[in-house]
């Protein structure tokens, strides 16, 4: 499916451009775990031309919470070739082996690996890789209706280059996100994605409160309890979940991260998918259980010297907060849910373990009119991840939360996913992809459709689920 390659020089309306005649059948526009997984996936293949762009120099993932011992929440086999193609050469086991580390995996018997090591073998996994093109911003998608092409304009060092493909996949992963209530707040606040770099800063302060609800603020809790007694800092811990939630795990519930499960919900109506979306969280954004632990046990160990200086507040939010950068420290405006009362507090730094939300990039303007989105601004995600009117040739990774549920952010999927989305741009099955897992059922085969009396009584939902594509700012929930 690829064609030879010439260079040339094109004049844009930003200078002057390197391109090349490559056709390529697909570029991926980020280069995260997910796109560097599907890179890893077409390297071997003949008839597949691919190349992938990212701005950055080069691999890094969630370097700001990269703690010595911090775990990804998944086991090793969540790499990002082996749920597709178990014999890569691309695969966790592979680097493991080459880096004289296979033996201590194996004697450690933890599936889980750590942070820095899943990192580490990412970046041996794109030193491999002779598709990945770093340094280079991509500021436009365009597309030709006479030859039916993409053009991907894209910013370097050197000037201005230009890509053609037949295919994007555009993987550009999530942002911080910031509740309402301390959008564009002043001061030394911190997000969690910047924590290693602020921590020393931190330990500086007088008082710290840690502001969020799942694995992120825990870690960066129970990272800063080690240093309270040295630190001579109080540390509040600010969530408004009920309760710290574990992050559920067992096997039945593992099974919806499944091929089926994934089936059952992107068939489900817009408003239930909502609804499931925000009941769900606890199964992916909850705290693994052995942190959750030993949260508690430092508490104790530290408590046996005297009483610990910190608070953990449940069922708190923050509806309110300013800076007093005369006073050096914030004031913030907390409520409680079920008493339903309000009262402030005030501490020196702060640290937003907010989560992350999808990028809504800009680059995808020249092309907004064949993007399908939902009532609500975000990508009107079809089952194969396709996000377009032009029949699965524009594809998504990890944007799909609302439309495919908790399988869009598991990096178990991604394997998975990446097959289905090669298998729809080669045509044929390249990689074998399972279409049943799970030993239940998600649906009621053969039933049919009732009035729900609930439903009945509640307000007419939002009528369409696919809109017009000019609407471009989607409402994104964030746990604090």
């Amino acid at each position: 499916m690829s064609t030879s390659t010439s260079t040339s020089t094109i004049g844009t309306a930003t200078g002057t451009a390197t391109a090349t005649a490559t056709v390529h059948d697909l570029i991926g526009i980020g280069i995260g775990p997910f796109n560097l997984g599907l890179a890893c996936l077409t390297e071997p293949l003949d008839d597949l031309d691919a190349v992938f762009l990212d701005q950055a120099d080069g691999f890094a993932w969630h370097h700001g919470m990269m703690l010595d011992d911090a775990t990804i929440q998944v086991p090793f086999l969540a790499d990002l070739v082996t749920m597709a193609d178990p014999t890569s050469p691309f695969s966790f086991l592979a680097w493991l082996k080459e880096t004289g580390r296979l033996y201590p995996f194996y004697i450690r018997e933890d599936f889980h690996p750590l942070r820095v090591e899943y990192d580490a073998y990412c970046r041996w996994a794109a030193d491999r890789l002779g598709t990945l093109r770093w340094g280079r911003r991509v500021v436009a998608v365009e597309h030709d209706d006479g030859t039916d092409l993409f053009t991907v304009h894209a910013e370097t060092a050197d000037g201005p280059e230009r890509y053609r493909a037949r295919h994007v996949v555009l993987g550009i992963g999530t942002e911080p996100a910031v509740p309402d209530a301390l959008r564009g707040l002043e001061g030394p606040v911190v997000h969690s994605a910047g924590y290693l770099d602020a921590r020393d800063a931190l330990r500086d302060a007088e008082s710290i409160a840690v502001i969020g609800s799942g694995q992120s603020a825990a870690e960066v809790y129970r990272d800063l309890l080690e240093g309270i007694r040295d630190g001579g800092y109080r540390l509040d811990w600010i969530t408004r979940s009920p309760r710290f939630f574990p992050m559920e795990d067992t096997k039945l519930t593992l099974e919806m991260t499944s091929p089926e499960y994934t089936d059952h919900f992107h068939a489900l109506p817009r408003e239930v998918r909502d609804r499931l979306g925000r009941e769900q969280r606890g199964l992916y954004k909850g705290i693994s259980a052995d942190l959750v632990d030993e949260v508690y046990d430092t508490l104790y160990r530290i408590s046996a010297r005297g009483p610990v200086p910190t608070t953990l507040r449940t069922d708190t939010s923050v509806v309110a907060a300013e800076w007093s950068p005369d006073a050096d420290r914030y004031r913030l405006t907390l409520r409680h849910g079920q008493l339903g009362t309000e009262a402030t507090h005030e501490v020196a730094r702060i640290v937003l373990a907010t989560g992350y939300r999808p990028r809504t990039p800009d680059f995808l303007a020249p092309v907004e009119h064949l993007v399908a989105r939902d009532d609500r601004g975000r990508f009107a995600v079809g089952r194969d991840l396709d996000v377009d009117t032009l029949g699965g040739r524009i594809w998504v990774q990890n944007a799909e939360e609302h439309t495919h549920g908790l399988t869009a952010p598991d990096l178990g999927m991604g394997a998975w996913r990446n097959a289905s989305i090669i298998r729809s741009v080669t045509g044929r099955a390249v990689y074998g992809l399972e279409e049943r897992i799970a030993f239940q059922e998600f649906g009621l085969p053969g039933g049919r459709s009732v009035p729900d009396p609930v439903a009945s009584a509640a307000p007419t939902a939002a009528p369409s689920d696919v809109v017009a594509a000019d609407r471009r700012t989607a409402t994104t929930e964030v746990s604090a």
